[in-house]
């Protein structure tokens, strides 16, 4: 577990993934040089430092002018305790039902964010404040705000923040990630494990990494500037003063900094800001199609020179997909004229890509290349949810149900292709949750009966048994329970 509160996630040997943050630098002066003539720029506008005189250059402009809008952000949430003795005759016969109880435990997370709004929206990571009942963010200049949470998302990691009571606030303007190069020198601002604000300088070291063992939507910017546990949410910043993006993530083996920090792009960061604007959810476009890894079997088969591409594997009938023209074997190459590496690069695209909009995409069909117009639609609520509320003597009593469908899927980060029944919350103490059943498990059968809606769940439950049989998806593992 990171000091932010931040589960580590492992990637092989002792290395895992641990809550992002920059970390402290020593300098040390050395003596001045020579003035050495500045190069002419490349065509892109970036230059090569070309002597001890450019390499001196200091970032202190850069950071007065976007540190004041990096905040610190603290988030608590109380957690209800028990004694193991609650329960026991014994106990509660001299000390009474409520005397065995035992004191809430507070969880704290520490993490860090960027507003950028000057009405006060921040953004942070979502393992910041989730389940936080009470979230505060402080300023550089010493102010402290409440805040409410407007908007959060578990599979993007990000979350944006309204502080309350007003005020001047100073910005970070967001730029477009897709204009960085391998090579670009950034800077990180945030708190590493609390002591304060930091800042730290690197380059970005690869674009577009994916498969790095977090759990989301998995594209991102790699650094070496230097990043540590407790400043997740915190700011990776272009030479132009802009936001390229937001420190979620670093690759490690004793949770400190090995040069390997991840960082959402900023163009997801402005798509979700949007989201949080409109007062709505964030929702990813949905094209009715499955997608899988192109493997170097496949790109051989297929006559690529390298295994690329999202392989379609399956399509829904009357899907957007489906209207295109997209079929099962083709591969898509790139969208708008970007890359497409592998299905977590097209899922980027797709949530960033913007709900209405025509996106066009080079696909191989039949070993020759097309360009395929898609329409990007919000995820369709069919079939309707029909949500039911369940109880009576049974083993879902206490269980809420719900069709599954595109729409429903993406408000549970669920992938939109899944179907049948799914719950979507479980009442504490009920027999349910007794029982072990979770949010997002898929009811597939029940007493030997295949559930298709809640209805027919409803129905098989109603007619009562002396033993129940049921069988759930859980993650994509068919578990099996019987209970006398």
């Amino acid at each position: 577990m990171g000091s932010d509160g931040t589960p580590a996630a492992p990637r092989g040997g002792h290395s895992h993934i641990d809550a992002a943050a920059p970390a402290l630098h020593l300098a040390q002066a050395e003596p001045a040089s020579p003035p050495v003539p500045i190069a002419p720029a490349a065509p892109s506008g970036r230059q090569v430092p070309q002597g001890k005189a450019q390499i001196d250059l200091s970032f202190a402009p850069l950071v007065k002018q976007t540190a004041p809008a990096v905040v610190n952000v603290y988030a608590a949430r109380t957690i209800a305790t028990r004694s193991p003795f609650a329960g026991d005759p014994f106990f509660e016969q001299f000390f009474g039902g409520g005397g065995v109880q035992q004191r809430p435990r507070v969880e704290r997370a520490l993490g860090s964010g960027v507003i950028v709004d000057p009405s006060g929206l921040v953004v942070t990571n979502n393992h910041v404040v989730a389940d936080a009942d009470e979230v505060k963010v402080a300023l550089s200049d010493g102010r402290e705000f409440d805040c409410d949470v407007l908007l959060k998302d578990a599979k993007a990691d990000l979350a944006v923040l309204k502080l309350k009571g007003g005020g001047k606030f100073p910005v970070l303007p967001i730029a477009d990630s897709d204009a960085l190069e391998i090579g670009d020198l950034v800077i990180a601002i945030g708190n590493p494990f609390g002591i304060g604000q930091t800042v730290t300088s690197g380059i970005v070291s690869a674009l577009a990494r994916t498969h790095i063992g977090t759990d989301d939507f998995g594209y991102f910017i790699q650094t070496d500037a230097a990043i540590n546990p407790g400043n997740s949410g915190g700011a990776l910043i272009g030479m132009q003063g802009q936001l390229v993006g937001i420190n979620t993530a670093i690759f490690s083996r004793s949770g400190g900094s090995l040069g390997i920090g991840f960082a959402i792009p900023s163009n997801m960061v402005r798509a979700f800001v949007e989201a949080a604007k409109n007062g709505g959810r964030f929702e990813r476009a949905y094209i009715g199609a499955g997608f899988a890894p192109v493997t170097p079997d496949i790109a051989e088969a297929l006559g690529l020179d390298r295994p690329t591409g999202a392989l379609v594997q399956s399509v829904t009938d009357g899907g957007p997909a489906d209207k295109a023209g997209l079929a099962v074997g083709d591969v898509i190459m790139a969208m708008d004229g970007f890359e497409i590496t592998d299905p977590d690069a097209l899922g980027y695209r797709l949530a960033t890509g913007g709900i209405g909009r025509t996106t066009h995409l080079d696909v191989l069909v039949d070993g020759r290349k097309r360009d395929i117009a898609l329409k990007l639609l919000a995820a369709p609520e069919d079939p309707p949810r029909d949500v039911r509320d369940l109880s009576g003597q049974n083993p879902f009593s206490g269980c809420t149900v719900a069709n599954l469908s595109p729409r429903v899927a993406d408000e549970l980060e669920m992938p939109q292709n899944q179907t049948g029944v799914v719950i979507t919350k479980v009442e504490r103490g009920s027999i349910a949750a007794r029982l072990g059943f979770q949010p997002k498990d898929i009811v597939t059968q029940v007493n030997r009966e295949p559930i298709d809606s809640t209805a027919a769940l409803e129905k098989v439950l109603d007619r009562g048994a002396r033993g129940w049989r049921f069988e759930i998806d859980r993650g994509g593992r068919r578990l099996t329970q019987v209970v006398r």
